[in-house]
């Protein structure tokens, strides 16, 4: 079972340095294999070698890992029918007494600015209601802090403390793509709420994605013990220097159990440099559709093993188009990065940013060819393409839009026109009647919708009996509902 680090009961009342993992490491000369015989155990030649230990590093991340506080104010409502099936089917809570209660939770953080930027995870300053989010650093020093940008896809957020121009701490990001299997790591939070702790351990895998939840989340593995509150700290390698963002364990009991996961710096580096120039992270368009290679698909693609990316579909005109991609490519290096799967794949993509040129190591046919392609945005959807609609009818509160280019890839959608639901408004109607984002509407009452305009067509016509087709993934449901 997997989880991401939510909402902590307890709120720790003071932030201090906590469990230091010390590691006393053996040089080879005191512990040698004969050609002979078994290894000869020696004791250390030197005090300083037995004293050998990670505190130098703790000493330099360690002020700039913080913890973040969130509290929520959320409206709940009661009523003395609120227990009855028949009363909450029919009236559900509108007719209960609202109150308001505080919900808290318990996070970490990293600086990377001397500024007060901070790092963490998006669900842990995620919810409903208003928020207010209170930073503490480990010299117990506290500010207010505001959001700044966050991101569900890849569960990275950015903050900023909000100060009368103090200089903050801070860890630099180093390039996560030096890392290797076996590297000593130490992770850096406040879990359960105790306070600051240090734990060390070593990569244990690069570029997980089987475990993420969206196509951009590829993982540092690891077995430093990470646990409830460490979510959104910081993963520092031997100098010290920040290689990834924790953010979720496996586990069946809810604490460590030597299987952690943490954002790589280099995903990360993109959102703060996008934070500090005001901007958001696009990520680049292929014009393209790309899957994961399977078992029976290696075997048809004569591969010699599980692994790449195949081209599944191209776009007339888009980029992996011009650069000459073709379907049925098997996409396996990108600028020399190997590629495990399609999630892979878009990671390499997406970091390597806008507007720089990659080489695609593709095998056609059975044949290696090499191609090159710049990667650019996606087109930027027209005054008419997006909506936002409300009125007596079971679209209110849905954003909608024409199904663009850029959203194919985005989205994974199998069909190239169209209406697709961008999102869906909480406790709107359309949120009540089960709408997701990737729905793609085909009729309303029997008629075709090909357009927003179509749509907005259909639904301003008043109906006693509302009939709508919606196509998600690759099944058909019709939705009845009285107008």
């Amino acid at each position: 079972m997997f989880r991401s680090f939510r909402n902590v009961a307890a709120i720790a009342g003071a932030v201090a340095l906590g469990v230091l993992a010390v590691a006393t490491l053996v040089p080879p000369a005191t512990a040698q294999k004969s050609e002979s015989g078994p290894i000869v155990r020696e004791v250390p030649p030197s005090r300083e070698v037995a004293q050998y230990s990670f505190s130098p590093i703790v000493r330099r991340a360690a002020p700039a890992v913080v913890n973040v506080y969130v509290q929520r104010r959320v409206q709940t409502f009661s009523s003395p029918f609120a227990n009855d099936p028949f009363f909450r089917q029919f009236f559900g809570d509108a007719f209960g007494q609202p109150s308001e209660r505080i919900q808290s939770s318990l996070g970490s953080g990293v600086i990377v600015s001397s500024d007060g930027v901070v790092v963490t995870n998006t669900h842990v300053i995620r919810g409903r209601g208003e928020t207010e989010i209170r930073i503490a650093l480990s010299d117990k020093r506290e500010f207010d802090a505001k959001v700044v940008s966050q991101d569900d896809k890849t569960d990275i957020a950015i903050l900023k403390i909000e100060h009368n121009g103090q200089v903050f701490p801070t860890l630099q990001l180093e390039d996560s793509d030096n890392l290797e299997v076996g590297d000593m790591v130490l992770a850096i939070g406040n879990p359960f709420g105790v306070g600051q702790t240090v734990t060390s351990g070593i990569v244990s895998a690069l570029a997980r994605s089987e475990v993420g939840t969206s196509d951009l989340q590829v993982f540092i593995q690891t077995d430093a013990a990470i646990n409830p509150g460490n979510s959104g700290g910081a993963l520092v390698d031997m100098s010290g220097k920040l290689v990834g963002i924790n953010t979720m364990i496996f586990s069946q009991s809810g604490g460590s159990q030597g299987i952690g996961f943490a954002i790589p710096s280099n995903l990360v580096r993109l959102y703060v440099e996008g934070a500090a120039e005001g901007r958001a992270v696009e990520r680049p368009w292929l014009g393209a559709r790309l899957e994961t290679v399977t078992r029976d698909m290696a075997e048809g693609l004569g591969l010699d093993r599980v692994a790449g990316a195949v081209v599944a579909r191209v776009t007339e005109g888009g980029p992996a188009a011009v650069a000459g991609l073709r379907a049925g490519d098997v996409v396996l290096h990108v600028d020399g990065f190997e590629i495990a799967d399609a999630r892979g794949a878009q990671y390499r993509l997406t970091t390597r940013g806008i507007g720089s040129t990659v080489k695609l190591d593709v095998l056609r046919k059975g044949q290696p060819q090499t191609v090159e392609m710049t990667l650019v945005t996606a087109p930027k959807p027209g005054k008419n393409d997006v909506r936002n609609l409300a009125g007596q009818h079971p679209l209110d509160g849905a954003r909608v839009s024409n199904i663009l280019p850029g959203l194919v890839d985005e989205m994974g959608l199998d069909a190239v026109d169209g209406v697709v639901v961008l999102s869906v408004r909480r406790a709107s109607t359309a949120a009540r009647l089960g709408f997701q984002p990737g729905d793609i509407i085909a009729q309303v009452n029997g008629q075709p919708v090909t357009t927003v305009t179509d749509l907005e067509t259909r639904l301003g016509q008043r109906q006693r009996m509302w009939l709508v087709a919606v196509k998600r993934g690759d099944k058909v449901f019709n939705l009845q509902v009285p107008g």
